[in-house]
């Protein structure tokens, strides 16, 4: 099954493709709603969340970490082993949207360099599952962390959450 995963994904990207244009769409004009409002539109908040959710089943997947294929939606599935959460925000000072994007240089430059380490377990791992029928748990857990690393990065630098993410291993 790990040969063929990546090919079984592609109707996701397809789908994850469209919904990513739509989701920059609505970042670009969430990014003015908070410079003047201070608050995400919900609706536009629970979109971005639930394309940033697909999307990380998908990776989920074709990472090897889960067998379940994922499921064609923005919700949380609570059947299926990943989920993508973060609370609504009832505030986001306004000035995020415009410093948001420096401010997460140093953490994002880390998480890059975790999540292509995730990449490389990701490229070894799949050899080890093709041979021994078993994900090794160290390779699991570096690939989980790169997924938790990515998945901070990005809901920081959207201004989907406010606290700075944590740089800790886990």
């Amino acid at each position: 099954m790990p040969l063929i995963k990546w090919l079984l994904a592609i109707p996701h990207y397809i789908a994850l493709l469209v919904l990513g244009i739509g989701a920059l769409v609505v970042i670009i004009i969430s990014f003015f709603a908070v410079l003047f409002t201070g608050r995400w539109p919900e609706g536009m908040f629970n979109y971005v969340v639930g394309v940033h959710r697909w999307a990380f089943r998908v990776i989920a997947y074709t990472d090897l970490m889960v067998d379940p294929y994922p499921p064609f939606t923005l919700d949380d599935d609570p059947a299926y082993p990943v989920h993508f959460d973060i609370d609504y925000p009832e505030h986001v000072n306004r000035w995020r949207p415009l410093v948001h994007w420096l401010l997460v240089i140093p953490f994002a430059i880390v998480a890059y360099i975790v999540y292509y380490l995730g990449r490389i377990m990701v490229f070894l791992a799949f050899f080890t599952i093709l041979f021994t029928k078993q994900y090794p748990d160290g390779m699991f857990n570096i690939v989980k962390v790169s997924l938790r690393w990515l998945a901070r990065a990005s809901a920081y630098e959207n201004w989907m959450v406010t606290r700075y993410p944590p740089f800790v291993w886990d």
